[in-house]
């Protein structure tokens, strides 16, 4: 999932400051320097946000997944022993 939004939001932030550059006849090499970083800081920006999304999803089925077999193991009934010799 990291990767997920850190390749979305890197290229939407480039084209973002390329939109907002180029037509207000902002120098090219200027605007496309501000795009770059803007592709790289999103990005990582978006990486450490995907990675927070992807553990916490991961813990809450986690979770999740242990209160239903706990919850099962608690309803069943015990098992009973085989009678021994």
């Amino acid at each position: 999932m990291a990767r997920i939004y850190a390749g979305i939001l890197g290229p939407v932030a480039f084209l973002t400051v390329l939109a907002r550059g180029l037509p207000w006849g902002e120098e090219a090499r200027s605007t496309l320097f501000a795009a770059w970083c803007a592709l790289w800081c999103f990005a990582a920006a978006g990486y450490v946000a995907g990675w927070i999304a992807e553990r916490t999803v991961e813990q809450s089925v986690h979770d999740r997944i242990t209160r239903e077999l706990a919850t099962k193991q608690q309803s069943e009934p015990p098992a009973e022993s085989p009678p021994s010799s």
